[in-house]
């Protein structure tokens, strides 16, 4: 897969996903799409993340955009995780890190002697069009997920209330 660009098509994809989704891009056309990618189910701050988007999922739904959680943890943990968090939004498992290869989200990292591949805490919106409209990259959580409402809220020409 190639790399990605603001305002460019995003590849079609299909992906595996709790409750026996398979997500497919080119099915979700006609409502924004958010893509956040974390690094473990059950971490301190992948839990919080997770929570944020779980609070604001009405909004977002609102304003037509589904939203996506996006690990290399296989299905079984995704479920258990939704399951325990009551997440509203599917959580895709990509265990191949295909997903996580086309949007450059996988960092080279040294432990003592040990090189190994970790996910970047990243988010990316898909407009109706399948076009690239947003990333945010690297991020910290903290206020993360509002400030990715309020921009879909002033895409979408709407503005609601923040939990």
């Amino acid at each position: 897969m190639a790399n990605i660009s603001i305002g460019q098509p995003i590849q079609d994809f299909v992906a595996l996903a709790t409750n026996r989704h398979r997500v497919q891009l080119s099915r979700l056309k006609h409502q924004k799409v958010i893509l956040f990618f974390y690094p473990k189910d059950g971490t301190p701050i992948c839990t919080i993340e997770n929570q944020d988007f779980s609070a604001n999922h009405r909004q977002f739904l609102d304003n037509n955009t589904v939203v996506f959680g996006v690990s290399r943890d296989d299905l079984a943990s995704h479920e258990a995780f939704k399951k325990a968090l009551n997440i509203p939004f599917e959580l895709i498992s990509d265990t191949q890190g295909l997903l996580c290869e086309h949007f450059s989200v996988l960092q080279a990292k040294q432990r003592g002697q040990e090189s190994f591949q970790s996910l970047c805490r990243s988010t990316f919106l898909i407009d109706e069009n399948g076009l690239l409209l947003r990333e945010w990259r690297n991020v910290s959580v903290r206020d993360h997920v509002h400030q990715i409402l309020e921009f879909v809220q002033q895409v979408s020409g709407r503005r609601s209330s923040l939990h």
